[in-house]
């Protein structure tokens, strides 16, 4: 993407500033050629000359640069890309392992931290905040 935008704005950069100084130019050259220059169109298309002139070899230098850049990416040898063959002779019936066949562990069966709760769920808590008297229904003020 960035090589992109520096070729796209290179040329449009190469592009307006070769307009600048064709345009100027050949306005000065017009109005010099027939008597009729001003100061403005003297003076002032010298400086619009000028700046056209920087912009196009602006452009002209990122164009190149881009095309430096597009010789060197071109240099660097790219990663191989591995692709396995397929063995379409094996077993699909047949299980990967004899792991895979046994089930998860059920949750009654989970091991606990070692802190047996009480079967009727009092110590489950049941508040909002989680603090143990917010599950007990204790006021602590």
């Amino acid at each position: 993407m960035p090589y992109w935008l520096l070729l796209a704005l290179s040329v449009a950069s190469a592009t307006v500033g070769g307009w600048l100084v064709w345009d100027n130019a050949t306005t000065m050259q017009t109005t010099l050629l027939d008597g009729t220059a001003t100061n403005v169109e003297v003076y002032v298309g010298q400086a619009w000359i000028t700046a056209g002139a920087a912009i196009l070899g602006a452009g002209v230098l990122g164009v190149l640069l881009a095309l430096v850049l597009a010789a060197a990416k071109s240099l660097i040898p790219a990663a191989p890309v591995v692709v396995e063959p397929i063995d379409w002779t094996a077993d699909d019936e047949a299980p990967a392992s004899d792991d895979a066949m046994e089930p998860a562990p059920d949750a009654a069966e989970a091991p606990t931290d070692g802190d047996d709760a009480p079967e009727d769920g009092s110590e489950d808590q049941n508040g909002s905040s989680g603090s143990i008297a917010t599950a007990r229904k204790i006021s602590v003020k």
